[in-house]
């Protein structure tokens, strides 16, 4: 089955977003859904000491800037594997530009919590999140870029309601491919 162009960004009938997990949260692993083989396979490794600080996958049927489906870190009470769907409450998004290659685009983060979520059962937007939660998560990203030679670069940090809007329009992207 393939995963990326079978299952719908949400769930029409709860409204959850859906979000297949790439890399556990605690992983050094990096991995990533080969559409073309239809499998999981290593993408990288993190250096010793860094690992995941939650679930990371991507959201099914979408395309953000780099060409790749939307990415998300997904808040969960213990850890998935790589293929588990989980259904998602949105967040909302830190806005970043990368650069790579002398070469800047937009690759921003969604943020998300699992709809069966215990821990995390209230936070309903990126504002009920503790703002060195969120600072953290952003000096994630800035360090796993920079171990790959990219500059991660936050710009801004929103809410639900925006973060929707940018997995709508990549819904729109995808479907223009």
């Amino acid at each position: 089955m393939d995963m990326s162009t079978k299952l719908p960004a949400f769930d029409r009938k709860s409204g959850t977003l859906n979000v297949i997990i790439e890399t556990p949260r605690g992983c050094r692993n990096k991995y990533s859904y080969d559409e073309k083989r239809k499998l999981f396979k290593l993408g990288s490794i993190l250096p010793a000491g860094a690992v995941f600080p939650f679930d990371f996958g991507f959201i099914p049927r979408t395309v953000g800037e780099d060409g790749d489906p939307l990415d998300v870190l997904v808040l969960m009470d213990e850890p998935a594997f790589a293929g588990c769907f989980v259904a998602a409450r949105l967040l909302g998004v830190i806005e970043a530009t990368q650069t790579e290659d002398g070469r800047t685009g937009r690759n921003d983060r969604l943020i998300a919590v699992s709809a069966n979520a215990e821990t995390h059962r209230g936070v309903k937007s990126l504002s009920d999140l503790d703002k060195k939660l969120i600072d953290q998560i952003e000096h994630f990203f800035v360090s796993y870029n920079s171990e790959k030679g990219k500059k991660f670069k936050p710009i801004g940090r929103h809410g639900p309601k925006r973060a929707k809007r940018l997995i709508q329009r990549g819904e729109r992207k995808r479907k223009r491919l």
